[in-house]
């Protein structure tokens, strides 16, 4: 484990620690304790989680160390085939009034046999990791870009995955969006891509049945540069303002979604041909058309 790696995995443990002065019972909400909790230990763990940290997080990340940042964008090979998508602003999509979106969304698990167009693939993407402007250092390097979604110091620690069923326009295949370029980029092919999405998901049938799966892969370093012992609860929480930004696009469009964290991690991540430390999935979304809504 790099060193400031493990300096954030002790702070946390001790976060963790001074949570469970008395693992005996973890109290309820007014005041009632709750013995027969079968892990109380665990359960105040993830507490600790919840908060982050318990003391002051601000004055030993690489940020303030004066380590550079790490880049805000997977690298990939100067030779790879970029498929360039349309940009929403030349697209007559997602003109359902917000209120409408709203009052409209649900978790949506049966999809109609009708693909996406490539311009409603695009605007999904751009109004879920979309790029509204880049700040460059003095060498033109990307160092820190404000997107569609909220991110804290706008580190942004995600990558989007794609598995694609039934894309007009698209190859059946795995894809990464490169929200720099508003482009993406072909990871590769996989036999029966629905049915590999399907038991990576423990079987549920929904998730090979959409046009497109979304799936965010975490780049933990990204926000752990900058915010130490609290990244990981911040990257829980914004993994939730980019699925429910997805909700609302899919149903401007007249599409749904519906978000899953049920997966093997490993099946996943050896799916999308993640290291699992480093970079690692964690949450996805089917996206498809639909018929009648309730």
């Amino acid at each position: 484990m790099r060193p400031r790696f493990h300096r954030f995995a002790t702070a946390l443990l001790a976060a963790a620690c001074m949570a469970t002065v008395s693992c005996d019972r973890v109290p309820r909400a007014g005041g009632t304790d709750a013995p027969d909790d079968p892990d109380p230990c665990a359960i105040a763990a993830g507490r600790a989680f919840l908060k982050g940290y318990a003391g002051d997080w601000r004055q030993d990340t690489d940020q303030k160390r004066g380590q550079p940042p790490p880049p805000v964008q997977k690298p990939y090979p100067p030779d790879a085939a970029i498929i360039e998508l349309a940009h929403p602003d030349a697209l007559n999509l997602g003109r359902l009034p917000l209120a409408d979106a709203i009052n409209r969304r649900r978790s949506r698990r049966e999809y109609t046999a009708e693909p996406l167009t490539r311009g409603e693939l695009s605007f999904l993407l751009w109004c879920t990791q979309g790029v509204e402007r880049t700040v460059k250092n003095a060498r033109g390097r990307a160092i820190q870009t404000y997107r569609t979604v909220p991110s804290g110091g706008a580190r942004h620690p995600f990558e989007t995955y794609l598995l694609v069923h039934r894309v007009a326009g698209l190859e059946p295949g795995i894809y990464r969006y490169l929200a720099l370029e508003h482009a993406l980029l072909s990871v590769g092919t996989v036999p029966d891509l629905p049915e590999a999405a399907t038991r990576a998901c423990y079987g549920q049938a929904f998730v090979g049945e959409a046009a497109v799966v979304f799936v965010w892969a975490a780049v933990p370093y990204r926000t752990e540069w900058r915010y130490g012992c609290i990244a990981h609860r911040m990257i829980a929480m914004e993994a939730g303002h980019i699925c429910q930004n997805l909700y609302l696009a899919a149903e401007a469009i007249g599409a749904g979604a519906c978000a899953v964290l049920g997966y093997d991690q490993r099946s996943l991540d050896g799916l999308l041909g993640l290291d699992g430390r480093n970079e690692f999935a964690v949450y996805l979304a089917p996206v498809g058309r639909v018929g009648e809504r309730n």
